[in-house]
């Protein structure tokens, strides 16, 4: 026997070989020859005979927990530490025992799975379905549901010899199941067109009952579709290619439908845009998706208050096709006002027909001031609106007529009232004089118009001082017109703010007396002009005196043309400060 052999032998057949010892040797009797020695029944095996055997009997009693079968190369786990001896050790000669699971079991795979075992098989049963089904995991079809509890044979079923069982077994639902594919009658799978996909409708939790997702078809089932029972649709069994349309299906419920649908244009290819899949009724039409979206009281009425006449398709959508009654009884009389028909929404809405307001804003006169406020007979009481005169006048001719002061006479435009009058109020009216040649400046902004204008008259007014202001200048101090002050002048010492408290400019263009020497030196004009009527006439010997002659005589010692004169004065001190 190979050493190796012996040494991975199983300790039950060592035990049945120590067990055989007494039958084969016993010690010779005293005194007579030694018998010959036996030969151990176990081959070249050597353990300790106590492991198995005991001083009453040479059978095995029982195998000492002290020998460690391990060590020959195969522990004893689960079943096998339970197992005969003998049931592996056939022979005594425990050398000959294999340790390959072959060697004892029976291979019902013909060798198909090839020698290891273990893969599949445990130590606690032959038949362990753990390692089985973790072994079919890593396998092109992992088990799941039912699958992982059923017998391998329900799926592996035997065949002739030579003939793979498990290697290439089909993993598609169809290799099993075909049967039941083809017994299936509710509904028949063969004559329905069901494809053999099973996994599309059926689990690996059990084959019945079946559940098909029908999102997945192209036609998700909603609403009232999804309790449908299957035949209400597929009548005859029918469901591969079954039309999608609600016609299909709900063509009797279209040929009866009211308003008959038909001839009402609704087209029966289009059932989604008034029903839903909860319920055929009551019907929803969106009319926001045609060319006539309801608003205000459109929205909530009934169909037949414009489709009375069973039109729907090409149904006009202008306000008169409906209103035509309201356009003739309306007022104003809406056709010799040259109210358009095709203009309803002008002045109308769709909350009501009553109560129009029309938007002046879009003609060509904006009202604006008091004009917003009137009713429209305040100027269109004539009855005419279209192509209305839009001047001031064509209203307010009275009020142009009665204006105080007479607007004819002073010559104020029929078509310029605007120019005094605002939208606001007829009066009181605001001229504005900054528009004409003589804009108003100081005291004359508050002046009454009569102040200027107390004869009537506006248009070609004189603006020229004197026109108003010339009994001012006859009562002047000192007497203009004596003096040589021309009346076209009263610019020149008069300003706006008052006539009095004029404003000569003596130095500038004449002689210095508001400043330089003669500053403070005089108390009024007569003490140079001497003659009142007559300002070109002046003496400055009022204050240089005869008295003082000696004086000025010497002052000017040595001077060209001096004399002792006035006007010889001042044509050597015009500009002087002496």
């Amino acid at each position: 026997m190979d050493p190796t052999d012996r040494r991975r032998m199983p300790w039950y057949v060592l035990v049945a070989l120590f067990a055989l010892l007494p039958l084969v040797y016993s010690a010779p009797p005293a005194g007579s020859a030694a018998a010959p020695r036996a030969e151990n029944p176990h081959g070249t095996f050597k353990e300790e005979c106590a492991h198995c055997h005991t001083s009453d009997s040479w059978k095995i009693a029982k195998v000492a927990q002290g020998f460690d079968h391990a060590k020959y190369g195969f522990p004893l786990t689960g079943a096998h530490a339970s197992s005969q001896c003998t049931a592996c050790h056939k022979s005594l000669d425990f050398t000959q025992a294999k340790t390959q699971c072959i060697s004892c079991h029976q291979d019902p795979h013909r060798g198909e799975m090839g020698t290891e075992c273990a893969r599949c098989h445990g130590a606690r049963s032959f038949v362990d379905r753990g390692p089985m089904v973790r072994a079919h995991q890593l396998t092109q079809f992992p088990l799941t549901g039912s699958h992982a509890a059923i017998d391998c044979e329900s799926c592996h079923k035997g065949t002739q010899q030579g003939h793979m069982q498990f290697i290439g077994t089909q993993a598609d639902c169809k290799g099993c199941h075909m049967p039941l594919y083809q017994s299936a009658k509710t509904p028949d799978h063969v004559a329905g067109g069901f494809p053999t996909e099973c996994q599309t409708c059926h689990a690996t939790l059990a084959w019945s009952p079946a559940r098909f997702n029908h999102d997945a078809s192209g036609f998700p089932l909603t609403g009232a579709h999804r309790a449908a029972a299957c035949a209400q649709c597929h009548i005859g069994g029918q469901y591969r290619g079954t039309a999608k349309d609600c016609a299909s299906c709900h063509r009797t419920d279209y040929e009866s439908a009211t308003p008959p649908h038909a001839s009402a244009g609704f087209a029966a290819s289009a059932c989604a845009s008034c029903h839903g899949t909860t319920a055929w009724n009551p019907a929803s039409f969106s009319h926001a998706n045609t060319a006539f979206p309801l608003t205000g009281s459109h929205a909530g009425a009934p169909c037949a208050s414009c489709h009375s006449d069973g039109v729907y398709d090409g149904k006009p959508t202008a306000c008169i096709a409906c209103h035509a009654a309201d356009y003739t009884a309306a007022s104003p009389t809406h056709t010799p006002s040259s109210f358009p028909q095709t203009a309803c929404g002008s002045c109308h809405n769709t909350t009501t027909f009553a109560g129009a307001a029309f938007d002046h804003n879009t003609t060509s006169f904006t009202l604006t001031g008091a004009h917003r406020t009137v009713t429209c007979q305040t100027c269109h009481g004539d009855g005419v609106y279209d192509g209305k005169p839009t001047a001031c006048f064509s209203c307010h001719s009275s009020d142009y007529s009665a204006a105080v002061p007479t607007h004819t006479a002073a010559g104020f435009p029929q078509s310029a009232c605007s120019s005094c009058h605002s939208t606001t109020a007829w009066s009181p009216a605001s001229f504005n004089h900054a528009n004409t040649s003589f804009p108003l400046t100081g005291a004359h902004v508050a002046a009454a118009c009569a102040g200027c204008h107390s004869d009537g008259v506006y248009d070609g007014r004189s603006t020229a001082c004197q026109s108003c202001h010339i009994a001012d200048y006859n009562t002047a101090d000192p007497n203009h017109a004596a003096a040589g002050f021309s009346a076209s002048a009263c610019a020149t010492c008069h300003n706006t703010t008052t006539w009095s408290g004029a404003t000569f400019d003596h130095d500038g263009s004449y002689f210095p007396i508001y400043s330089g020497k003669h500053r403070g030196k005089w108390n009024t004009c007569q003490q140079c002009h001497t003659n009142s009527n007559n300002y070109a006439v002046f003496t400055c010997l009022s204050c240089h005196p005869h008295s003082d002659k000696p004086k000025t005589d010497g002052d000017h010692s040595g001077r060209s043309g001096y004399s002792y004169d006035s006007a010889a004065c001042y044509r050597c001190h015009p500009r002087g400060n002496s």
